[in-house]
Order: structure tokens, then C-alpha cells, then sequence
């Protein structure tokens, strides 16, 4: 109870939202969180652009949901939460269609050798495949923890456990991939 009210206390766009002025707040969260929400997106969806729809569709979401945002956890943990939920729907519906990983390329002009391209290609492609693997729950706990930056408190508020179940989720998730990994390279 006293972390949320500390977290209640330092958090500008909660503040905001409780404040009823939800437009600043939606906006506040675009800015501070939409760029982190798009990389949590594009690790569950693997696709640019559906990536990119889904952040607008959480925001919009959030913007909506705002009268009834309770301060349980951080903002950023309810937005990701939201996110992830997006992301289910458009998995569980999403008509059979390649999904690649794509490499962004470094911004200062080196390009890499076209060796190296086609093993980092293989590489998250193999990544790609062992989260697809994992339980829906388990994907969603892993991502949120390493690409999303959650604590593991901040990944029970999303996914709606927790903190200790958190923890095992993602451990478990973790070491499914290594396993899955490792039976990879001894093939």
C-alpha cells in the first residue's frame, strides 16, 4: 500500500488522469511511453506496422479507460498491460502470414558484411521461433521483462498476477528458451 501511494505521488500523468485532464494525460503517455510501447508491440507482433496500429490503438484504449483508472500499478505497466492485451487479439486473429524479425541497420552508414546479416538474421529468427513456442503467458511475461523494461511487480500488474508469479513465469519462460535453444545447436 505505500509503494502505491508513492508511486501515485511521483507519477506526473497519473496525476493527470486523476485530475480528469485526460487529454494532456494521453498525450504524456505518447510521449513518455509510446516509443517503449512500440518496441513491446513489435516483439510480440514481429510486423512494422501492425506494431505501429496497435500502439495507436493502445493509446486510444488508454485514452477511453482513463475514467477508470484505479493507481493499482505505474502507468507505464497499465499501458503495457493494455498493449499486450492488443497484441493477443491481433495474434489470435491475424490471418497465416510470414512474420520476420526485421534488423534495423546502425544510423552511421557501416553497412555489415553480408555474412554477418545472415547470422544475426538466423539468430532472431531461431529467438523468434523458441517465443512462439512458449506459452502465450509465458511469451508475454518474457517481453514484457526484457523488451518492455518491467520489474517483475510492474509485470504482474500487466498481466493481472502477482509479483511472485511473475518472477516464476518469466524464470520458467527463460529456461524453456534455453532449452529449446540448445536442442537447436545439438541438432
Amino acid at each position: 500500500m505505500e509503494a502505491r501511494a508513492e508511486a501515485m505521488a511521483v507519477d506526473p500523468i497519473a496525476d493527470l488522469i486523476r485530475g480528469s485532464r485526460h487529454r494532456e494525460a494521453a498525450a504524456a503517455c505518447a510521449r513518455e511511453h509510446g516509443a517503449a510501447i512500440g518496441r513491446l508491440c513489435m516483439a510480440l507482433l514481429g510486423d512494422q506496422a501492425e506494431a505501429e496500429e496497435t500502439v495507436q490503438e493502445t493509446l486510444m484504449a488508454a485514452h477511453d479507460a482513463m475514467p477508470a483508472f484505479r493507481g493499482d500499478g505505474s502507468v507505464r505497466a497499465w499501458l503495457f498491460g493494455i498493449a499486450r492485451r492488443k497484441c493477443a487479439r491481433k495474434l489470435e486473429t491475424r490471418v497465416r502470414r510470414q512474420r520476420r524479425l526485421r534488423l534495423v541497420h546502425d544510423a552511421d552508414g557501416g553497412a555489415p558484411a553480408p555474412d554477418e546479416v545472415l547470422d544475426a538474421q538466423r539468430r532472431a529468427l531461431r529467438v523468434r521461433a523458441a517465443l512462439e513456442a512458449l506459452k502465450p503467458s509465458e511469451r508475454d511475461a518474457v517481453v514484457l521483462r526484457y523488451q518492455g523494461g518491467l520489474d517483475y511487480r510492474e509485470i504482474g500488474a500487466a498481466c493481472g498476477i502477482d509479483e511472485a508469479a511473475a518472477r516464476k513465469r518469466v524464470s520458467r519462460a527463460l529456461a524453456r528458451m534455453r532449452a529449446l535453444l540448445a536442442d537447436e545447436d545439438g541438432r
